[in-house]
This record gives structure tokens, sequence and C-alpha cells, in this order.
């Protein structure tokens, strides 16, 4: 989600935003249905790769020099150690990235703490997070899980949008995001919970309803704190779009700001529920 002024789109804008939305929901469906996790881990590696690659290019921009080598390779590693060793292999690769990180650091007298420091952090902030779908989708009734995941997400967005621009009048955070709003929080958050309320009756995952109630809170909650938080980044660089990569969205952090951290809180809200 983008925090842009609210104004009539052209017909054409529409159309491309539909049909990016459109590929974006068949690769992880698709991934997660068919292709399994080793599947889903390609699709979120490209989208974390993508995501981490515009995350450096905005802090260059406050004359920071990340790492993109070691940056982009992590990320890319993420969603497949997760696949393959599940939490000890995204562990292993962020332990590699923060002593590659410190190498680098001390090879080079020009690179700055601040370099390292963002180096390490913008592949754990989009690789290390998303990673963590591929977590869920190796739990029992894993495919339903991620599929609720993302379809919590969507709903949060676009009921969040619609209420918040037809009926908000209570700004959330008018320095960061103008147009967002308490009462589209309060939208996104019913119809996200809702999502989660119907899993418990159209499958069978052990999890009580009021632990997926649960769910639905805190991950509408982290949907919110993500979009703010890539909001801020923009903000501090000047930057409208984090890139122009998707067209009809601007770029994938545009478009994954809420699914990073709603991946990770969703996975330990998950576990804590007492999905294995």
């Amino acid at each position: 989600m983008t925090d842009t002024q609210l104004q009539p789109r052209p017909l054409k804008d529409l159309w491309l935003r539909l049909a990016s939305a459109l590929g974006i929901g068949v690769a992880f469906i698709g991934s997660t249905v068919f292709l399994g996790p080793m599947g889903l881990a390609a699709v979120v590696a490209i989208v974390a790769v993508a995501g981490a690659a515009e995350f450096y290019a905005i802090l260059r921009r406050e004359r920071r020099g990340p790492n993109e080598f070691f940056g982009l390779l992590a990320a890319a590693l993420m969603p497949f150690a997760a696949s393959q060793f599940g939490p000890d292999g995204l562990t292993g690769v962020v332990s590699a990235l923060v002593i590659a990180a410190l190498v680098w650091h001390i090879s080079f007298s020009q690179v700055r703490a601040s370099d390292t420091a963002v180096t390490v952090f913008g592949a754990v902030y989009v690789g290390f997070t998303l990673a963590h779908l591929v977590l869920i989708r190796e739990l029992d009734a894993g495919t339903e899980l991620v599929l609720a995941t993302l379809v919590s997400v969507w709903a949060n967005d676009t009921f969040a949008y619609l209420i918040g621009s037809t009926l908000g009048h209570h700004r959330m955070a008018p320095n960061i995001s103008p147009k967002k709003s308490w009462e589209g929080f309060a939208a996104g958050t019913l119809f996200t919970t809702g999502v989660w309320i119907a899993v418990y009756f159209v499958t069978d995952t052990g999890i009580s309803l009021l632990w997926l109630v649960l769910v639905g809170v805190s991950a509408s909650i982290a949907a919110v704190v993500g979009d703010l938080a890539e909001s801020r980044l923009k903000r501090e660089a000047q930057m409208k779009d984090s890139s122009g990569w998707l067209p009809g969205h601007g770029g994938f952090l545009d478009r994954f700001d809420s699914m990073i951290l709603v991946s990770i809180v969703t996975y330990y809200m998950l576990v804590l529920a007492g999905a294995q």
C-alpha cells in the first residue's frame, strides 16, 4: 500500500494494477497449492530479492553504502533454507550474513558501521520475514494456513482502503501516511479476523477459535505497522514509490510492506496456538 493522495485513476492504470495483482495472486496461490514449499520458496525469494534491492536503493539516497551482493544473496537463500532446514536454516543464513558483513567491515576502511548495519538489516527486513511464509507452509494444514495468511493481508489492504477512503475521519499517523485512518484500521481488522474465523469452520487446523481470532487481530496490527514502516522509509528519502517495477502498485516494497511483518507475526502466533 502507498500513502499517495486519493485521486481518480486513468482506466489504463486500473487495468495495470489489476493485472499486476492478479499475477501476484496466481504466483503465490499456485506455488502454495501445486508446487509445495520449494515452489513457494522460489516465489518468495524473487519478492525478497526485489524488495531488498529497493530497500538498499532507498538507503543509498540516504548516503548509506550497503554491500548489496551479500544482502541480496542472503535474501535469496533464506526462503530455500527455511524450506529445507526450517527455522535452523534461517538462523544459519542470518549468521553467515552477519559474519560476512563483519569481515567486509574490517577489510575496508571506507566501510562505515551504518553500511554494515544496513546490509544486514535489509536482508532481514525483507528476506527473513517473508521466509516465514515458507515455514507456515511446512506446518500441518500448511497449505490452508498460507492461503489464509495471503487472503487476510489482501482483505486488510482492500477494506482498510475502501472504508478509510470513504468513511475515515480520524487520522492514524498524519505525518507518515496522511490517508490512513482509524476507521480503515477497524475495517481491516474486522475482515482480517473474519478470514481467520472462516479457517476454523472450513479446515481442521487443531487451533481453537479464540486463538484464530487472536491471529487475525495480530495480523492486522502487523499489517499496519509494516505499511507505516515502509511509508516512513520512503518519506525520509523523499520518494513516492519504492520503485516502478510493479505497474499500478509502485514497487515490491509498496506491494508487500504489510506481508513482510504479517508473515513472521502470523507464523509465531500459529506456533503459540499449537500448530506444528
